[in-house]
């Protein structure tokens, strides 16, 4: 397998390189054959790279440990369900996985285009092989997945036991999947540039790319969230990390492009923006794919220290001069066809949105090299504290959700004031009432206080557009409330999609605010011996040791405590947080011990349960426990943002609505009978 792997990487190589002068050459000239070809070895690469990934998981599901990524990622008594995901668990076997999803799609891009985008898709099949074929050329020449080792070990090392959670099965191919599918819009931008097709026809064509991509880069981001949540035991789920600041980035500038298309495609405004957007994403996610690969900034997500930085360095610096040299000399054909009117006014206020959520990407950007920087400045490496991140981007995330209310209420080109204030009413009032009953409960947190009622200010703004539409609906065809709902919402799926988006993006600052009263507290105890903590609802906790238990399981050797948990003298539950220490088939252990907190997650907060260890062999046993207020709100948030894009995205229109006849006279004309 190895032998068909390995010829199936350089055939993909060959290919990829066939492919891309076929497909520049195709589009410069018209030679329907070139073009053709180029379309072609799309679809070839793809063949060969899926070779390439069925070798590698045979390899890996019969443990054939003489190569040398199955010994690091595998062993015998792995769980098959963990054994798929060693695919793109480690650098080499990802970068194999990203090559053949990126084939894949560009080659859905060349079968699913509609006709009249015909004319960008040889530029697109030369893009999408020059980018494939880069990623090939990584795996030949610094990190081949199909690498033999000079003796057979007996056993493989096995899975890190962080990357052992259903979480991780998942949350990588969702990121990679975003990362993956920014290269079809930007293939399609570069297409418009070369071809000199720069109206609004390219946009049409990768509509549905960029909310895929933006869609799948969400998912991934909540799901890994979720992971560090309740697999790496520290109580949050976002911590500023490298490797979660180079996901968030794309999918900043990505939300950006998505409320200022829509400019474009109303106004003729933004050419510029939306294709520098285009283009600096798609470089963001090589840049996410260097700093988790290079190993030049430390991360809990990040591979080791490899060779494979300098190529994806190298690959960034050349694809940004290209890029924006191109994007330069066509500059003079990105004349604006209309100006601004006034600053009050929704092209306005999306302006803004963009300036908002470029500045955090920078804020987030300039963070995360920091390290890199100072070292070249002062020789040493200063990294930004999490306090730091936050001091910079709270404000800034506040002021974008504050906009996110004031967007839709206000009109196109330019709003009158008679107008403004009656669509203002109900959403200013709505967030002052939630203000007012925050501050009469007692809470002063400034930013918890602001979030929560710009969050009120935000929701009480997409429930008025939902009811004047269904309203209008029910009036004009007297359709019930619920189908008028319904419909509104099919024949308009891109509006209210996003404005369910908008929905899950308040609940999720509303969740995030619930970290500012989160509480916490470390006590060793005896078996019977207890521990109080105060909840910010007034609630006291109190954890009770009950014993340490030792057993195994699967691939792992597990010490596990039991606590008992009451909430004001009523019992409420059990608490198991654990130690596991990982084994190989034959028993002996391959990773440091790993902690597996316990959470009981409830509507309003979270108890989370850590367990340091145990005292000297005994059943004495050191514990975290931690409250965190609104956790669940974060997940659910994140389904709605996801429902949302889905939304958005799907296929199809409503079913045509038929007047209500209206009430009359009946007047007999002149000759009826």
């Amino acid at each position: 397998m190895t032998l068909l792997g390995g010829s199936a990487l350089w055939i993909a190589f060959l290919l990829g390189v066939w492919g891309a002068i076929a497909g520049f050459a195709g589009g410069r000239t018209g030679r329907p054959d070139l073009q053709r070809s180029a379309r072609h070895a799309v679809f070839a690469m793809c063949a060969a790279l899926l070779t390439a990934v069925f070798s590698l998981e045979w390899a890996l599901f019969h443990h054939d440990f003489n190569i040398e990524y199955v010994a690091a990622y595998t062993s015998r008594n792995l769980p098959t369900f963990y054994t798929w995901s060693a695919l793109y668990a480690g650098q080499k076997g990802s970068l194999l996985f990203w090559a053949t999803v990126l084939t894949l799609f560009g080659s859905l891009a060349q079968l699913l285009t509609a006709g009249r985008h015909r004319v960008y898709l040889p530029y697109v099949a030369a893009v999408t092989a020059v980018v494939a074929a880069f990623f090939v050329c990584v795996m030949l020449f610094a990190a081949n997945p199909f690498e033999r080792l000079p003796y057979t070990p007996v056993d493989g090392r096995g899975l890190n036991p962080q990357l052992q959670n259903p979480g991780m099965v998942f949350h990588p191919p969702m990121l990679y999947l975003g990362y993956i599918s920014i290269t079809i819009p930007f293939a399609f931008a570069m297409a418009a540039l070369l071809s000199k097709r720069l109206d609004a026809d390219w946009l049409i064509a990768i509509r549905k790319w960029t909310l895929l991509s933006w869609l799948f880069l969400s998912v991934g981001i909540c799901l890994g969230m979720w992971w560090a949540y309740v697999e790496l035991g520290w109580g949050g789920y976002w911590a500023w990390d490298p490797v979660e600041n180079a996901s968030l980035l794309p999918w900043l500038t990505m939300t950006a492009f998505l409320h200022s298309v829509m400019i474009q495609e109303k106004r003729g405004m933004l050419k510029k923006w939306n294709l520098a957007l285009i283009i600096g994403s798609w470089l963001l996610s090589i840049l996410g794919t260097f700093i988790t690969r290079s190993g030049v900034i430390s991360s809990v997500h990040s591979f080791t220290q490899s060779p494979v930085g300098y190529f994806f360095l190298a690959f960034l610096v050349l694809a940004g001069a290209a890029s924006f040299t191109l994007y330069a000399k066509r500059l003079p054909l990105l004349a604006t066809e209309t100006r601004l009117e006034s600053m009050v006014s929704r092209e306005a206020s999306f302006f803004f949105n963009n300036l908002l959520l470029v500045g955090i990407a920078f804020s987030v950007l300039f963070g995360t090299l920091f390290p890199i920087l100072s070292e070249l400045v002062t020789g040493a490496k200063t990294t930004f504290s999490t306090t730091t991140f936050n001091r910079v981007n709270i404000p800034l995330g506040l002021a974008l959700l504050v906009l996110t209310g004031i967007g839709p209420l206000i009109a196109w080109r330019r709003a009158s004031i008679p107008n403004l204030k009656r669509q203002f009413v109900a959403p200013l009032t709505g967030g002052a009432l939630a203000l007012l009953m925050l501050l009469a409960g007692g809470m002063r947190d400034l930013w918890a206080l602001l979030a929560i009622s710009f969050g009120a200010f935000v929701t009480v703004t997409v429930v008025q557009e939902f009811w004047r539409g269904v309203r209008a609906r029910h009036r004009q065809y007297g359709e019930a409330l619920l189908l008028a709902l319904g419909r509104l919402v099919a024949r308009n799926r891109r509006r209210y999609g996003g404005y369910v988006v908008h929905i899950g993006i308040v609940m999720l600052f509303v969740a995030f605010s619930g970290m500012a009263f989160k509480t916490e507290t470390e006590a060793t105890l005896r078996p019977g011996e207890s521990v109080t903590l105060k909840s910010p609802y007034g609630w006291t906790y109190t954890f009770t040791h009950l014993g340490v238990s030792q057993y195994d399981a699967l691939n792992r050797q597990v010490t596990a405590a039991t606590v008992e948990v009451r909430r004001d003298g009523r019992k409420i539950g059990l608490l198991s947080p654990e130690k596991r220490q990982h084994v190989d088939a034959f028993n002996r252990p391959t990773f440091d011990p790993s902690t597996e907190p316990s959470i009981m997650s409830m509507l309003r907060e979270d108890l989370y349960g850590v367990l340091g260890g145990v005292v000297n062999g005994t059943e004495q046993a050191v514990f975290r426990f931690t409250i965190n207020p609104l956790v669940w709100w974060v997940w659910y948030g994140g389904m709605v943002v996801a429902l949302g894009g889905l939304l958005v995205m799907w296929p199809g229109g409503g079913v045509p609505a038929t007047k209500r006849s209206q009430a009359g006279y009946a007047v007999r004309l002149v000759g009826q009978a």
